[in-house]
């Protein structure tokens, strides 16, 4: 049993993985949370929504919008989490309501976003917290090590 051999995993409430996520605003869900934000080395902004909530449906098409602006930047990731279908860890994320935003740069900055729910003001605020990718863009552009 697995239980009893120590290799039980935890339990997360969790959408399946999207077969293909090629919308603007890319789909998180609980099994892929860790991959698509902490560990992607990228800066993502990830709404917190719920499907009926209408606050999250008027942000649908503005976040839309922000991540067709970024969509030509590889450093830059808009993405949605449905937090009624998908567990996630409340003690980095604090919702309180819906929508919730979170940027998390990717030097692992965690901010949550209380602007404007404008274009413009978002667009602004993913530029003012980002950083470049710290992922060598070649293998020319790594440092080489010289060793004795």
């Amino acid at each position: 049993m697995r239980l009893q051999d120590g290799n039980l995993e935890p339990f997360f409430k969790s959408e399946p993985i999207p077969e293909v996520n090629n919308e603007p605003v890319k789909v998180v869900v609980a099994h892929s949370l860790q991959d698509m934000v902490f560990n992607s080395g990228k800066n993502v902004l990830l709404e917190f929504y719920a499907p009926w909530c209408g606050h999250c449906q008027r942000l649908a098409p503005i976040l839309d919008e922000v991540a067709v602006s970024f969509e030509n930047d590889p450093d830059v990731i808009v993405a949605k989490l449905d937090a009624t279908a998908n567990d996630y860890p409340s003690d980095t994320f604090n919702v309180q309501g819906f929508p919730t935003l979170y940027f998390r740069s990717s030097r692992g900055n965690l901010l949550q976003y209380d602007g404007d729910r404008t274009k413009e003001a978002i667009i602004d605020f993913i530029q003012n917290n980002r950083h470049k990718s710290a992922q060598p863009s070649s293998p020319e552009s790594a440092p080489v090590k010289d060793e004795l």
